[in-house]
């Protein structure tokens, strides 16, 4: 499998156009994709579970490569969900049936595959070896040491749910030659929703969970966004310009403020060709650098970025934990508390302490400590408090919970190196 994966991205390397890849779709790559998926993950329409399908698993996998083999195949609408927002809004989730999930798995891996090799620098989102930690440390690193004096913060308003599925196929035809494999993945973008048992069509958008969706995004990006910014828009620039992009959030770096002025203007119309739209209220143009002289700050994954200065004086660029996802973190843990708080007690503090150790793996990096620390005695307070609501009489003094919390939970320290001028290091 993995001599296969190389040769794959060997010969994307090689050949402006791949072909023959349908054929990587078969019952072996259907049974490794089989053996990774999650046995507790929500069903699709056809209320298929990985135990149920397992049952009769080679018999099963024979028919869907019958079925593709023969084009009889075709994808179930995905199952459409509302997940609640912290904002009150909600974020659309499709969930494939089971078949879909290991078809669109596999596909997704053959995409990687050919794509990975043709993908620039800038992008980091939902790319192998690739983290939200190493996209934080190139803004970094460009503000650090590069002529960055301004910054352009964009965000694409509903951009899963606008990508055209025709300009999404030339994309692709410009890499893939092979029709058959080209029209499955127009199956998965023409398969439809369903909503509370209504069916409705889709001819734009890739919903978001499904597993075939992060690469076809970064497909996208990397034709309307990428190659646009880096062979044609740097070349005009008179001064210096950095992209960095992770999924669909981005930011441009400028040395210039009238040229980040008219590269929002290019963008706007840009985006706008290939059926995307800039949220205007939450894309601006700011002073930021060690030139600075504004106390201005951007939020870029999950993170607020500041003009600071080290012990010793010196210029340095400040991470801190946003205030959306400050809150967002401390409502989703005191809902968690509340609902698991009977619980065995072991059990309890066993799977809190994982809960912060995913925060403090996440948020630790570089000049950030004091930040996830009050995250780590917030959600000391917030445990003591409601697991002494089990029952009319208290199960803790203070003093004896704070001992029993310092045997239990793994307390907080720097995990990620960012300010290292190689790559990222976790401790």
């Amino acid at each position: 499998m993995a001599t296969q994966q190389q040769d794959l991205r060997t010969l994307s390397k090689k050949h402006s156009k791949l072909e023959t890849l349908i054929n990587r779709v078969n019952y072996e790559t259907l049974s490794a994709e089989h053996r990774r998926q999650a046995g507790n993950k929500a069903v699709g329409v056809d209320k298929v579970t990985k135990a149920e399908y397992e049952k009769n698993l080679e018999e099963n996998l024979k028919s869907l490569v019958s079925r593709m083999k023969t084009f009889s195949y075709r994808p179930q609408p995905v199952r459409r969900v509302e997940i609640p927002k912290p904002n009150g809004k909600t974020r659309l989730l499709g969930i494939p049936s089971y078949e879909d999930k290991l078809v669109q798995g596999v596909m997704a891996n053959i995409l990687n595959d050919i794509y990975e090799p043709r993908f620039l620098d800038c992008s980091y989102g939902f790319r192998p070896n690739r983290k939200a930690h190493d996209a934080i440390k190139a803004v970094n690193d460009c503000i650090m040491f590069k002529k960055v004096n301004w910054i352009l913060e964009c965000d694409i308003k509903g951009f899963f749910d606008n990508v055209d599925h025709k300009w999404l196929m030339k994309f692709l035809e410009n890499d893939i030659a092979d029709k058959n494999f080209l029209r499955y993945i127009a199956r998965f973008l023409k398969a439809g929703v369903m909503i509370q048992n209504r069916y409705e069509e889709t001819s734009v958008g890739t919903p978001q969970g499904g597993l075939i969706s992060p690469v076809l995004a970064n497909v996208y990006l990397h034709y309307v966004l990428d190659l646009w910014f880096e062979q044609c828009i740097k070349k005009q620039l008179q001064g210096e310009g950095y992209l960095v992009r992770y999924a669909d959030d981005f930011i441009i770096m400028f040395e210039n403020e009238e040229e980040a002025e008219a590269v929002y203007a290019a963008l706007k119309e840009r985006l706008a060709k290939f059926g995307l739209q800039v949220a205007e209220d939450k894309t601006r143009i700011l002073p930021f650098g060690r030139n600075s002289k504004m106390n201005e700050t951007f939020d870029f994954l999950g993170f607020t970025h500041v003009n600071s200065k080290t012990r010793q004086g010196k210029y340095t660029v400040g991470h801190k934990i946003s205030k959306k996802k400050k809150k967002q973190f401390k409502a989703n843990f005191k809902k968690w508390v509340k609902e698991n708080r009977t619980m065995d007690f072991d059990l309890f503090m066993s799977k809190l302490n994982r809960k912060l150790i995913g925060t403090n793996n996440y948020y630790s990096v570089s000049g950030s400590l004091w930040e996830v620390q009050g995250l780590y005695w917030h959600a000391k307070y917030v445990a003591f408090k409601w697991l002494n609501r089990r029952s009319q009489r208290k199960g803790f003094t203070l003093e004896k919970f704070y001992a029993v919390w310092e045997q239990r939970i793994r307390k907080p320290y720097i995990h990620v190196n960012i300010w290292n001028r190689g790559t990222v290091v976790y401790n």
